[in-house]
């Protein structure tokens, strides 16, 4: 079987002859002529077939080839400028693996409903194609962010004795006679890696069994998380403004296609350059008070609220030093105003809110206990925990960010639906 080659390599074989498989993504006829667009994964190219050149039957089974067909041609290669991509394919041989039924996703308008009971095979649009690439290029950019910065992965456990940020929002499972969860975040084991490695981070996925319905939260999500030794509030804002940078500059240098596709404006990504703002929870509220919100100090942030501070900033906002009392147990309060804590959200620009959570960790074993029992968490579950502040604990932070909604930003996506190939939504599960 001759070797095929990818479309997306096609202007290295201009004038050879080639073989490419692939699915049928539209066609027509033109009386002696058939215009077959395949797509292959990599890219989509037009394929020209001459009536001329095949028997009356061959020439029939082409043009009873159905969108989403399987099928191999092969044929030599020409550039065309009028042709996707640059490039035809002059058709002098072809293989039918498959006529595809009548597919049920046409160029109509769909519900979304209908969409996401088809999502196995939506996901061959364009679109989706595009928000999936681009996704990708978001992981290995973090990937060469981390790696290149000299951190070590360490994957955690996603059954856990525990809950990391809150009992109520925990998937349980049975785990031969216990009660187990599955994770929220990978941070507590992240604290005892970085204590044996300096600089880690785990990636993963995360459950949360939050009974929400807006556009910003799904059951199960992609999380990375950074956790560094002998590091403190302003080393974690400055890590996470890395990041962010990284990534962005990385879509914008490869992926300017699938950009295009989805009509993203590059312009609010190219203005993406640190330092980012950054905002005190104090000054945030104020800011939201005179928006018109009805926030008081001492309150944790709602959507809306993240969407008012993030709609007024045209780079990613750091709102650091919230009131202790909303974060979670772990976090190390500001020596100067212990009723704040030493942590940071980023609010990612136009509107998108929260991306990353993060800050310094409580470092001292008699206040992590105390902190324990004020949130009526079992100590014993957390004695392990414990364990890291009684042999040569030292101050640490780090920070966790959701991949769905850095994917939704820099997509500019109106839902979290879309960021993930098979998304788990309250109630939805299936396919």
């Amino acid at each position: 079987m001759q070797q095929a080659v990818s479309i997306g390599k096609i202007a290295d074989h201009e004038g050879r002859e080639v073989v490419l498989r692939g699915w049928v993504y539209n066609k027509r006829s033109s009386g002696k002529l058939q215009f077959i667009l395949l797509r292959d994964g990599t890219g989509v190219m037009q394929c020209v077939a001459f009536k001329g050149n095949f028997s009356p039957e061959q020439f029939e089974a082409l043009d009873r080839v159905t969108q989403e067909s399987s099928m191999e041609v092969s044929g030599s290669v020409r550039r065309d400028e009028r042709a996707p991509g640059g490039f035809e394919l002059d058709i002098t041989g072809f293989q039918i693996y498959q006529v595809a039924d009548s597919y049920p996703i046409t160029p109509k308008e769909h519900g979304t409903a209908f969409l996401m009971e088809n999502r196995h095979l939506w996901l061959r649009s364009s679109r989706q194609h595009a928000i999936l690439k681009i996704r990708h290029e978001i992981i290995r950019a973090i990937r060469d962010y981390f790696d290149d910065q000299g951190f070590t992965l360490v994957d955690t456990p996603v059954f856990t004795p525990n809950a990391c940020e809150g009992t109520t929002t925990l998937f349980e499972t049975e785990y031969f006679g216990q009660m187990a969860y599955l994770t929220q975040s990978g941070q507590l084991y992240n604290e005892a890696t970085a204590a044996s490695f300096g600089k880690v981070y785990c990636f993963g996925p995360t459950f949360r069994a939050e009974k929400s319905k807006t556009r910003r939260h799904l059951m199960e999500f992609w999380m990375v998380e950074p956790e560094v030794a002998f590091a403190e509030l302003e080393d974690a804002m400055v890590l996470a403004e890395g990041l962010i940078c990284f990534m962005v500059e990385r879509v914008l240098s490869r992926r300017g296609a699938e950009l295009e596709t989805l009509e993203r404006d590059a312009a609010p990504l190219e203005a993406v350059k640190r330092p980012f703002p950054r905002l005190s929870y104090d000054d945030a509220v104020k800011r939201l008070q005179a928006a018109g919100s009805q926030i008081e100090w001492g309150g944790d942030f709602g959507g809306t609220d993240e969407t008012i501070l993030s709609e007024q900033s045209g780079s990613p906002l750091m709102v650091h030093r919230y009131p202790s009392q909303v974060k979670a147990f772990y976090m190390q309060p500001d020596p100067e105003r212990p009723e704040v804590a030493l942590c940071v959200d980023v609010l990612a620009p136009e509107g998108y809110g929260e991306i990353i959570g993060g800050g310094q960790r409580l470092h001292d074993h008699d206040l992590l206990l105390r902190r324990i029992k004020e949130h009526q968490l079992p100590v014993e579950a957390f004695q392990w925990y414990l364990d890291l502040r009684k042999y040569g604990s030292v101050p640490h932070s780090g920070f966790g960010m959701g991949v769905e909604r850095a994917v939704a930003w820099i997509c500019k996506l109106d839902h979290l639906r879309e960021t993930i190939a098979f998304p788990r939504m309250l109630y939805k599960i299936y396919p």
